[in-house]
């Protein structure tokens, strides 16, 4: 979602005259995808490293004499004229979600980033919240600028992805295909073994695939599709043709996914855990994260009650509608600019 920050910061440049486009530039190490296609904002690359070697050793060379903008929950420990957005702290609260080598750098660097810059970005309340909690940061010193969720709605539906996957319009339910401990995947596992959802296909988008999970420990009952990685219009035709997504995370920094399907007229069930609630509120049907039970009951009335669904899509709407990217880069660009007037 970096991307989409830095392109809507792009084309609100052109009417904020605080610090000229000029003084804008993307830097990317030598290896970085292809580029953004920007109007405003400049794009160069620089240094030898790549990956992590290239971020804490040559980027604060690079950047030296600038206020520099990370988005990306990691940054130089050594440029402290900066700003960075951490997204959340699953780290801390979700230790077994992550490897032993990532969860140690992470649990080292965040808290020494949170020291040094001159700003912390996070995405939600409860993010800056946990964030103060685990003494990454002080809470004066931690912003909030949520995701926006409009993206999807320039993209046109790609719906042959229903014919690839034999699916039937209002037949299915759509999933995140995360393995990761606190995506809580398993627990959808668990609800579509029972009988009451027999004739309903559970559909997971995403990475992890049905071997990722019987690694895990968390094998999938059969009759479970897996997507794979599908392009955003792929994904907006799963969205628009399914009963609902079901989202039982059991904590979220902010949480995308089901309100990126709320955009879309797509109800969602959410676990309230992490920033769910704040995020989703009450358009969002609420099941808890520990009772399979309660996501059968939820996903068989947005099936059984066209009345129901409707209100939920409504809902969901109109929740989602609140959430811009235009509105997240103007709020990024003021504390871009309250940090570099401080600097001057």
């Amino acid at each position: 979602m970096a991307g989409e920050l830095i392109r809507h910061v792009d084309q609100r440049l052109g009417a904020d005259s605080r610090i000229p486009a000029s003084r804008w530039s993307v830097v990317c190490p030598r290896d970085a995808r292809a580029p953004l296609a920007l109007r405003a904002i400049g794009r160069r690359s620089a240094g030898l490293l790549t990956w992590q070697a290239w971020e804490q050793f040559e980027l604060p060379w690079i950047a030296r004499n600038a206020v520099l903008v990370n988005l990306c929950n990691l940054a130089p420990l050594a440029h402290g004229n900066s700003i960075t957005m951490i997204h959340d702290a699953q780290v801390f609260l979700t230790p077994e979600s992550y490897s032993k080598p990532f969860l140690a750098w992470y649990r080292f660097a965040l808290p020494r980033i949170g020291a040094a810059a001159a700003r912390i970005v996070t995405i939600s309340n409860y993010s800056r919240d946990r964030l103060v909690e685990f003494g990454v940061a002080a809470r004066e010193r931690i912003s909030v600028v949520p995701d926006g969720v409009d993206h999807l709605a320039a993209i046109p539906a790609e719906p042959e992805i229903l014919d690839r996957l034999a699916l039937r319009p209002g037949a299915y339910v759509v999933g995140a295909a995360n393995a990761q401990a606190h995506k809580n995947v398993a627990l959808l596992f668990e609800a579509f073994r029972s009988p009451r959802l027999a004739g309903l296909t559970l559909v997971l988008a995403g990475a992890d695939g049905a071997e990722r999970f019987a690694a895990a420990g968390r094998p999938a009952p059969p009759g479970v599709r897996f997507a794979g990685r599908v392009s955003d219009g792929e994904l907006r035709a799963l969205y628009e043709g399914a009963i609902c997504m079901a989202f039982p995370s059991t904590t979220e920094g902010f949480g995308l996914p089901p309100l990126e399907a709320m955009a879309l007229g797509c109800p969602a069930i959410v676990a309230p855990r992490g920033a769910l609630p704040e995020v989703c509120g009450e358009a969002a049907l609420h099941a808890d994260a520990d009772d399979p039970d309660a996501w059968v009951r939820a996903i068989r009335g947005l099936a059984d009650d066209p009345d129901l669904a409707r209100r939920m899509r409504l809902a969901g709407c109109a929740q989602a509608g609140r959430y811009r990217w235009a509105d997240s880069a103007r709020l990024l660009l003021d504390i871009i600019h309250d940090v570099a007037a401080r600097a001057a």
